[in-house]
């Protein structure tokens, strides 16, 4: 059974994960998730001492997680590694569309609105973009690809992925990430 304590905490990271998610790191504000996660400035502050940056990057660390899941549900569900990364940017292109292109990457938002620090909240982008290669290198390896190979190609369906999802997001088509999961499985189909 969950603590309220532990609910209050769990509503704040999920909340602020959304929030980021729909309007960027920067426009989100503590007060907004306090107010939307149901939880006071003080609980906000009790949780994540060091403040918007804090929940923010738990935020990111949450929403790696989800994305992972949500990359090894498309993986898993195709043999073919070349049909499994296209099943990626399929998967990616209808959840956007469905979403009305409002719910992109949380992650790349953060990322892009803080190019030139050395902070949390970059740190925290970057471990997600590795976190998320992991998982492509990882369906890879298990289907016989060389370790140097794998990690290479994951690193491009990643990022490949990332700007696709960023353009769909902005021209309202889902076809950037269409045409982006066509090439890519060609791409790994040639290294099979």
């Amino acid at each position: 059974m969950q603590t309220s304590t532990t609910g209050t905490r769990e509503r704040i990271v999920v909340t602020a994960a959304r929030l980021i998610q729909r309007q960027g790191y920067v426009g989100t504000g503590i007060k907004q998730i306090a107010q939307e996660a149901e939880a006071t400035l003080g609980s906000v502050y009790h949780f994540f001492p060091g403040g918007k940056e804090a929940v923010a990057v738990e935020a990111l660390t949450h929403s790696q997680e989800e994305f992972a899941a949500l990359l090894r549900t498309a993986l898993d569900g195709e043999d073919d590694p070349a049909a499994a990364v296209d099943a990626c940017a399929r998967l990616l292109a209808r959840e956007l569309r469905d979403s009305g292109w409002i719910d992109g990457c949380p992650v790349t938002a953060a990322a892009l609105e803080t190019l030139g620090t050395d902070n949390a909240i970059q740190r925290a982008c970057a471990e997600a973009f590795l976190a998320w290669q992991r998982v492509v290198a990882d369906k890879l390896l298990g289907c016989g690809f060389p370790d140097p190979e794998a990690r290479d190609l994951a690193q491009t369906v990643i990022n490949t992925l990332e700007g696709a999802e960023v353009t769909a997001q902005v021209t309202h088509s889902e076809t950037p990430l269409l045409l982006a999961g066509r090439h890519l499985s060609r791409l790994v189909a040639s290294y099979a």
